[in-house]
């Protein structure tokens, strides 16, 4: 009897195609548009030859150390200094299995001594007549990073299951789009602020696509993602505006203006916000889905409730996640920045100076406007689940869903 129920609860090929058409419609559309502009980001460059002397960076293992003049620097707080004559055995490229003397100098801010065993990246230099040396650039991380990066992957499907595994399948979509589409389209000129909100509304479609199909709940969370994006753009340019600042006065873009100034056709001005939309773009979903989501529960359990008791139970619920999630954003940002924050508190500036310093005001900027997406996100998105869903009396079971669970237990009814 048990092998009976469980091969009717399996969908046939046929069933399953009726439930998921739309979502492989979508997902393949939304291939499709990758795909071209894709081709019309990438510009195809041919190589540029390889002189006579050039340099290659290569995986080594250390064999011996013939020298070692490290020893730790208190004042540096245990940091090692000095450097280190080494045996290693080159693992990669044209000079694999040879065995080379290698120099590695270790500072408090740069290397560390390296034992026997330990892996490392070589710069390894090629003359034109011939000859090469090599240095060590850095401890190689290669393989702790793996290790790393397989411990997420597994405690997501592991606590996920089929969930965590379709999120990891959408966090590669969001990486390939920032990587693959944002960074090269915005390198050859796009507009900053309008290229970065289409890719990251097209992140959203495709992440709540592949997340929870095609149905009113993802609909909703969708359309409360891009408009709490908007929201947050608009009072990211509001702010800039005030303050008198933008992208140019970041802590960073120095190599991006010298990048500019050499002939890339980077636009610069709109980085900062362009950054307040990207950190915002995960809390947004994250709100936006759990209202979505609660709503559309609510709306099956009591399809009698109108549009205002929807409302308000949405700005209920709401209320209760925007504090932590404020907290989130605000903590990422001084947190990303806390050695800097650190070194500003020890200069004893006056509060004057560091309130008007550029620093200050690109963090309150990125910090604020990020949360204000995610507070106004609240509203939005309660508003409009509210709104599709009191547009159809008829309740329909949440995306994901048996057919079965469409019944609702006696004590809910």
């Amino acid at each position: 009897m048990k092998r009976k129920k469980g091969n009717a609860d399996r969908l046939t090929a046929g069933a399953w195609w009726s439930r998921n058409r739309w979502s492989c419609v979508i997902l393949a559309a939304a291939l499709v548009l990758f795909i071209v502009v894709r081709m019309a980001a990438v510009t195809l460059e041919q190589p540029q030859p390889r002189g006579d002397e050039y340099a290659e960076y290569e995986t080594g293992v250390v064999t011996d150390i013939l020298s070692d003049s490290t020893e730790a620097d208190t004042v540096a707080d245990g940091g090692y200094r000095g450097e280190q004559l080494l045996l290693a055995q080159v693992r990669s490229g044209q000079y694999k299995g040879e065995t080379m003397q290698v120099y590695n100098y270790v500072g408090p801010l740069y290397g560390q001594p390296l034992k026997v065993g330990q892996r490392a990246v070589l710069l390894i230099s090629t003359y034109s007549d011939g000859s090469h040396t090599a240095t060590v650039y850095e401890y190689d991380r290669a393989v702790g990073l793996a290790v790393i990066v397989g411990l997420f992957l597994l405690a997501t499907v592991l606590v996920g299951g089929k969930v965590g595994a379709k999120s990891l399948v959408a966090l590669a979509v969001t990486l390939v789009c920032l990587f693959w589409i944002l960074i090269p389209l915005l390198m050859k000129g796009a507009p900053t602020l309008l290229t970065v909100f289409l890719v990251c509304a097209y992140i959203t479609v495709v992440t709540m696509v592949i997340l929870g199909g095609v149905c009113r709940k993802t609909v909703c969370a969708a359309l409360g993602t891009v408009a709490g994006m908007a929201l947050a753009l608009l009072f990211g340019l509001l702010s800039q505006s005030l303050l008198r600042i933008d992208g140019l006065r970041l802590t960073d873009v120095e190599p991006l203006l010298q990048l500019r100034q050499t002939g890339t056709p980077l636009s610069l001005r709109g980085l900062l916000v362009a950054g307040v939309v990207i950190s915002a773009l995960g809390a947004v979903m994250d709100v936006a889905m759990s209202i979505s989501s609660a709503l559309t529960e609510v709306h099956t359990v009591a399809p009698d409730r109108d549009g205002r008791a929807l409302f308000r139970s949405g700005m209920n619920i709401g209320r209760d996640m925007v504090g932590t999630m404020t907290n989130t954003l605000i903590l990422a940002f001084l947190g990303s920045g806390l050695s800097f924050i650190i070194y500003l508190y020890s200069l004893g500036l006056d509060p004057r100076q560091l309130i008007s310093s550029p620093y200050m005001a690109t963090e309150v900027i990125s910090g604020i406007a990020s949360s204000i997406g995610v507070i106004l996100a609240v509203p939005l998105t309660a508003l409009i689940t509210s709104f599709i869903l009191v547009k159809d009396k008829k309740p329909k079971a949440p995306c994901g869903s048996k057919p079965e669970d469409k019944k609702l237990p006696k004590e809910v009814q």
